[in-house]
This record gives C-alpha cells, sequence and structure tokens, in this order.
C-alpha cells in the first residue's frame, strides 16, 4: 500500500481515538457508555500510533511485513473499539462477543511487528 494511505489511515484512526474519548469523558452521562468510549478511544489512539511504528519498521528497518501488522491494528481497532462504540451508543450489547476478536487481532499485529522488525528484510513480501 502506498506510504500516504498508511499514514493517513492512521491519522484518522489517532482522530476518532481521541474524538471517541474525550466524549467518553464529557458528553455521556451514563457511566457504563463512558466506560466503553473510554476504552475505545483509549485502545484505537495507541493503535493509530502502532501504525505510523509500522511505517517507520518498513522504511527503516526495510521490514515490509510490518504492512500485515498495520492491517492487523487497523481492522484490530476497528471491530474492537467499534463494537464498544456502538454498544455506547444503544447498539446491542451481544457485540460485546466480537470484542475479543478484535483484541486477537490487535495482539496478532503486536507479534506480527516484533516478528517483522526482528526479521527485518527476510520478513516477507509487503502486503
Amino acid at each position: 500500500m502506498e506510504p500516504r494511505i498508511w499514514l493517513t489511515l492512521a491519522a484518522v484512526w489517532g482522530f476518532i481515538g481521541v474524538a471517541a474519548g474525550a466524549f467518553g469523558a464529557h458528553g455521556v452521562s451514563d457511566p457504563q457508555a463512558k466506560g466503553w468510549l473510554e476504552t475505545g478511544g483509549h485502545y484505537q489512539l495507541i493503535h493509530a500510533l502502532a501504525v505510523f511504528a509500522c511505517f517507520v519498521a518498513w522504511r527503516l528497518l526495510q521490514a515490509p511485513a510490518a504492512g500485515v501488522a498495520a492491517w492487523l491494528f487497523l481492522i484490530g481497532a476497528l471491530i474492537f473499539s467499534g463494537s464498544l462504540y456502538l454498544m455506547a451508543f444503544g447498539g446491542p450489547r451481544m457485540l460485546g462477543a466480537v470484542t475479543p476478536i478484535g483484541g486477537v487481532l490487535l495482539l496478532a499485529g503486536w507479534a506480527f511487528l516484533a516478528w517483522a522488525c526482528f526479521a527485518g528484510t527476510n520478513s516477507g513480501p509487503q502486503p
């Protein structure tokens, strides 16, 4: 994928994470919704930065497989944080059952990023 797309997605993810956390802190009164928004925002913001780290690994360490980790972070945060956001805004509580799937993808992203950084140019093709 083109670098500007990665970096744009990371910036958008960071924006959404901050906005969700701020709305959770100041825009809702229900304690459970507040917690879901703050947790979702926290995780999304961290993983926006992780996508930037993937770009750095890809460019500086010549670890093109860091792109796989970036996708895992983006999709994992979408599922993890997105399910929490939807529940906070009145979505069915059964969405909580998919939240751990996002968490597993986030964990896989970190493992893949570690492997890609360690292996460097041997970490495989760019996705």
